[in-house]
């Protein structure tokens, strides 16, 4: 196989300015392809709202995708798209927005008539924007804080890490800045932000250049704006081991902890870190020490994961979805969910692999098959055409060559050594943050602060000399927790 998955497919990649608006259009021209992909995407996020409106971007976003267009109902919409298998669906991120969709050539026309108007002509009709509203709210109030102890744990850290920060919100916003958002908010924030000056047009298929020269004649319609920058400063300096306990009823905990780091796709030892963290914690496979020995050593729970930036699972795969770049990111694990009775065992035997790590590096055997594993691996990133565009889009977000390409191109000559040092330069376990969310807080508090001795609770006794000796290391590996920095808060008033 060769190293390149354009190579192989014969791709004709070209970025191009049309006309005096200087519409970006970025093409993946794929001459055998029987569907065209759309990725729409507006230099929009949630760093654009205002203090006291957040949630704003992704409800606009969401008003305009599923609010029909013109005098056109969404009910209507959906009658029209069904017919030609047509869906539009929208990600909304800190930096960017982007409106994704695929359509069979033969109903290209019929299904960008309708596109078009829903990106440039949205309804905006007051029912559909209560409608969205009170399903943004709903999903804080129900999916995050009752349903699912891991989204909340892993979103209420983001919130640690960027506070004070323009990344200091999760995207679906708080439940009082969505009660005060009003449906001319919605109308002000599209006509504001979404412009041509923050455009860029993703297309992928068998396109004709005179379809191309439609899609940016048809964008035209959108106000010219002016380009979308907001100033980041640097997150805020941690120290120690910082912790918030969400307080809720549940026999499991679910863990969360990371700090941002100085390092992105655009940075030549990302790719060295990119290694690192695989043996580390590869997402939802058993690449990862973490996994292997969390939950293949002693079965605490059913998976453990790190990742380098910011990560959210495409779907049913394992696959992270394109199009949610930023300029800057963070350093993460995720253990999903352990009985209470093992919750300290669990955070302390985590960030104890992590100091392994950084002063020991990676075992020469297990770099070589970690490298072999991410050649390989990352070329199912790509398998359809609309994700191979959105991650051709993200390398030009990053500045930098065709983000599969420069896996297959760097990691063959990258060194252990190389590596190593970007685990020491980059990987660190003591100035940490920390999201549990749990039950019994309080007494779970004290024995942090207080670094009780905590023995793992097995379910069966077949377990091995060797671990059970390592184990007596783990429950007492001392954690240094910043008193003053803990906090218990409760469950529904998370996102208040």
């Amino acid at each position: 196989m060769k190293n390149s998955i354009l190579v192989i497919i014969s791709l004709a990649i070209f970025t191009m300015n049309l006309s005096a608006q200087k519409i970006k259009v970025t093409a993946l021209k794929i001459e055998d392809s029987p569907i065209v992909s759309f990725r729409i995407q507006f230099r929009v996020g949630s760093i654009n709202e205002p203090k006291g409106k957040e949630g704003l971007n992704l409800l606009t976003a969401k008003l305009i995708a599923e609010g029909g267009y013109g005098e056109v109902t969404y009910k209507e919409m959906l009658q029209k798209l069904y017919p030609i298998a047509g869906k539009i669906r929208v990600t909304a991120d800190k930096e960017v927005t982007t409106f994704i969709a695929d359509i069979h050539k033969d109903n290209l026309e019929k299904f960008w008539n309708i596109f078009e108007q829903v990106l440039t002509n949205p309804r905006m009709d007051e029912n559909d924007f209560v409608r969205l509203k009170d399903l943004q709210m709903n999903y804080i109030k129900n999916t995050l804080r009752r349903e699912n102890d891991e989204n909340l744990g892993k979103a209420y850290l983001q919130t640690m890490i960027y506070e004070d920060h323009p990344y200091g919100w999760i995207e679906a916003g708080k439940i009082s800045s969505l009660k005060a958002i009003t449906l001319n908010d919605v109308k002000n924030f599209y006509k504001q932000f979404y412009t041509q000056a923050n455009l860029t047009v993703g297309l992928a298929g068998n396109l004709s250049n005179e379809f191309i020269a439609k899609v940016k004649r048809d964008l035209s319609k959108l106000p010219k704006g002016k380009p979308n920058t907001v100033k980041l400063p640097k997150p805020k300096k941690i120290e120690n081991i910082e912790v918030t306990l969400i307080e809720k009823k549940t026999p499991s905990t679910a863990i969360s902890f990371g700090y941002p780091i100085e390092i992105t796709r655009s940075n030549k030892d990302y790719y060295a870190l990119m290694v690192a963290n695989s043996y580390l914690g590869e997402h939802r496979t058993f690449n990862g020490i973490l996994m292997n020995k969390m939950r293949g050593d002693r079965g605490l729970n059913y998976g453990d994961y790190s990742y380098i930036e910011n990560f959210i699972q495409d779907g049913g795969s394992t696959f992270p979805i394109p199009n949610i770049p930023r300029r800057q990111q963070y350093f993460s694990v995720w253990i999903r969910p352990v009985v209470n009775a093992n919750r300290h065992f669990s955070l302390r035997m985590a960030i104890r692999e992590i100091e392994n790590l950084i002063k020991n590096g990676i075992p020469e055997k297990d770099f070589q098959e970690t490298k072999q594993f991410l050649l390989n691996y990352s070329k199912l990133w790509v398998q359809t055409q609309s994700r191979r565009l959105g991650y051709l889009m993200d390398s030009e977000f990053y500045g930098t060559g065709y983000f599969i390409d420069e896996i297959a191109k760097r990691l063959p000559s990258l060194t252990k050594k190389e590596v190593d040092d970007a685990i020491k330069k980059y990987l660190n376990y003591q100035n940490i943050k920390v999201v549990m969310v749990t039950e019994g807080a309080n007494e779970f508090a004290s024995d942090l602060i207080s670094n009780k001795v905590s023995p793992i609770t097995y379910q069966h006794s077949n377990i091995s000399q060797h671990i059970l000796d390592e184990d007596r290391y783990i429950q007492k590996y001392p954690l240094k927790i910043n008193e003053k920095k803990l906090k218990i808060v409760k469950a529904e008033e998370v996102f208040e």
